[in-house]
């Protein structure tokens, strides 16, 4: 405090000691604590230096024990280099996968078949090469009519890429509480942002076992045939010229033109409709 330029008199009230005792401490030779604590850390820091800044306390304590012979416990050198600001250069960020809480059991059990829309959503990401970089696409399949409900295109396979196409879905179905979202153990689809817009809206977030592609079989299946019918037939140039011909695959040929085996030869939309016009 009174390094500070605050009164000696003031600080020593304020602190209920003398003024007397903090000038004889001022005037006091130097410990041997202090004296040692002093000499080690202008050695730290020397080593610390040499290190090129990567030591932490843990190499410092060896070079001083093993490399100079010097008896110091680690809580000394941790101590010193903490009060000098020194820290050690750390390591390359982990990959984060996803946490425990987010993820979920499988509620599929590999039964896909769903007697109406909106009772089970399944999804993915696939990516195709361009001549400027790979481009990503996530999509949702309703098990039901296998109709493409929510898709996002992007340039990263990000969580926002995921939530994107699950957002879409929601806004365009408006799915009833209980409905299940399954995919893949995905750190995508184990992000805060996908399975918190899942929860909010009621849905129940279901995941596969780790790398077993049977667990998610229907929308592997959606891929291998949108790898056939569009991405395989030729090279692409730019993501643009990507993202527009997978827009049209799915809108246009998959939902509203391509007949499918599974559902009498009808397309997902036309499905659909017999449907309602079935239960009306």
């Amino acid at each position: 405090m009174a390094g500070e330029g605050l009164s000696v008199q003031l600080a020593a009230r304020v602190l209920d000691v003398s003024a007397s005792g903090y000038y004889e401490w001022k005037s006091r030779a130097p410990s041997a604590r202090s004296i040692r604590h002093a000499l080690l850390t202008d050695a730290i820091r020397e080593i610390h230096t040499v290190s090129r800044g990567t030591y932490g306390f843990r190499r410092v304590h060896a070079e001083l024990t093993l490399g100079r012979g010097l008896v110091v416990a680690h809580g000394t050198v941790e101590l010193l280099m903490a009060r000098a600001g020194l820290k050690g250069a750390t390591g390359r960020p982990k990959w984060v996968r996803a946490r425990p809480d987010t993820i979920a059991m499988d509620l599929v059990d590999r039964r896909f078949a769903r007697s109406a829309p909106n009772q089970l959503w399944v999804t993915d990401i696939t990516e195709h090469p361009t001549a400027e970089g790979k481009v990503y696409c996530a999509v949702v399949l309703d098990t039901h009519s296998r109709r493409v409900v929510g898709w996002s295109i992007d340039s990263s396979p990000s969580a926002a890429l995921v939530t994107n196409a699950l957002g879409m879905a929601i806004e365009s179905r408006k799915p009833p509480p209980g409905a299940v979202i399954h995919s893949n153990r995905g750190v995508q689809f184990g992000s805060w942002a996908f399975t918190d817009r899942a929860k909010a809206s009621g849905l129940v977030p279901s995941m596969g076992s780790i790398g077993d592609c049977y667990d998610n079989s229907m929308i592997e299946s959606f891929w291998s045939r949108m790898q056939v019918e569009l991405l395989d037939r030729r090279r692409w140039k730019t993501r643009i010229e990507l993202a527009n011909a997978i827009f049209e695959y799915l809108e246009i040929w998959h939902n509203r033109q391509r007949r499918h085996s599974r559902l009498g030869m009808l397309t997902p939309i036309e499905f659909e409709n017999r449907q309602l016009i079935i239960g009306a």
